[in-house]
């Protein structure tokens, strides 16, 4: 059985049907390519108890892999980081910071992001920024530890 992966969207346009979602399923896709079990992505509005309720639900589904996209720039309404430190059990500071690392290759903007990544039970949770190109450079680096995380989660070793 392939361990269960959730996509959350987060960003008010969206949600309000007035912007397609453009990167929910750029990390969907890259998902699925890599062995997980990820329905369509699910599509919540900005704001810390939006996300909350989101991760809360990925969690209850089973999901031992939730990625957020969007909401972790410095606008008022960007609260992903508040609402997903809400639900975080242990926080893995060094996937963020390489996914701001990476992204800084990409754009200088991407050192304004604020995601975060950690764990909460059995399952991981990252932060990535709302742009496509940001979801396609992040994706590979948390499922490049995915299962490590899972593993030992699990009480596994250290390989």
């Amino acid at each position: 059985m392939s361990p269960i992966a959730v996509v959350i969207t987060v960003s008010d346009r969206s949600a309000a049907g007035l912007r397609k979602d453009a990167s929910g399923p750029v990390a969907v896709a890259a998902l699925r390519n890599a062995g997980f079990d990820c329905a369509d992505a699910m599509i919540v509005s900005d704001g810390a108890d939006a996300v909350e309720n989101a991760l809360r639900t990925a969690l209850d589904l089973g999901a031992t892999l939730v990625v957020t996209t969007g909401g972790t720039g410095v606008a008022p309404r960007d609260q992903t980081p508040e609402g997903t430190a809400r639900v975080i059990e242990r926080e893995i500071p060094g996937i963020a910071e390489e996914l701001r690392r990476r992204g800084q290759l990409e754009t200088p903007a991407a050192v304004l992001t604020r995601g975060l990544a950690g764990v909460a039970g059995d399952a991981l949770l990252v932060n990535l920024p709302g742009s496509p190109r940001a979801v396609a450079s992040g994706i590979p680096v948390v499922t490049a530890v995915a299962a490590h995380v899972r593993a030992q989660l699990s009480g596994g070793d250290h390989a």
